[in-house]
């Protein structure tokens, strides 16, 4: 399933919250409106992954615009796959995530970033940091 994770619509919402304030505390930009219709259908069903199947044309357009103010690669400029390694220390992607990024899509982009966030185990989440008092 190419899904999208609640975490992110969460995100996009915020995002519209901050761009486009409600005028009176009751009315909701357009963005926000398609996009927290996605959110509750989301909790009602707790459902964490919501599938781009069937996603709603305005709540996908507002999603996009919030996914084009992101950090486009998680890259860090230490690349291991380069080396050999099937994941990368730098970042913590695999090698074919690192080899297709420039081909996937921003929903698979996205899945990547999340993955990659909750496993906090590259370089790029500090991890060189404690490394380096572990040798001391």
């Amino acid at each position: 399933m190419h899904a999208i994770h609640i975490t992110d619509i969460e995100s996009a919402i915020n995002y519209w919250r901050e761009k486009s304030p409600s005028p009176d505390g009751i009315t909701l930009a357009p963005e926000l409106r398609a996009l927290a219709g996605v959110y509750a259908l989301m909790v009602f069903y707790r459902e964490d992954d919501v599938d781009v199947a069937g996603f709603p044309t305005e709540a996908m357009t507002a999603w996009h615009a919030w996914y084009d103010t992101t950090a486009d690669t998680p890259c860090i400029a230490i690349c291991s796959t380069s080396q050999g390694d099937e994941m990368c220390k730098g970042c913590g992607r695999t090698f074919e995530e690192v080899q297709n990024w420039p081909a996937m899509d921003p929903v698979a982009k996205r899945s990547t970033w999340r993955r990659i966030t909750l496993e906090a185990t590259s370089w790029r989440f500090g991890r060189y940091a404690d490394r380096a008092l572990e040798k001391r």
